[in-house]
């Protein structure tokens, strides 16, 4: 899906989703290291899933959704990336 999808460069992440073939939305993350600690990635992965959960699931149509976090997306706060998730998804079913 990486290849061929579409793709959308937000201020924190790298956006890729294409049409789903389960009939519902689905989330992958690439969390890379960046010289953060295990602790560090796993609170940017649960900020994450818990966007996707609460903010999009329920807005989008049965796409395949992969993040991939930016070095900066480690020092980004949680309302950065809901402003950047919601107006990504507006411009996806808008």
């Amino acid at each position: 899906m990486l290849t061929t999808g579409r793709r959308a460069r937000q201020g924190h992440l790298d956006i890729y989703w294409a049409p789903g073939l389960a009939g519902h939305g689905r989330l992958g993350l690439i969390v890379p290291r960046f010289r953060n600690t295990a602790v560090a990635r796993n609170r940017l992965r649960r900020r994450l899933k818990e966007l996707w959960r609460r903010e999009l699931q329920g807005r989008l149509p049965g796409v395949d959704v992969v993040f991939r976090a930016r070095p900066e997306s480690y020092r980004a706060s949680f309302g950065v990336f809901r402003e950047e998730l919601s107006s990504w998804c507006e411009t996806v079913t808008g």
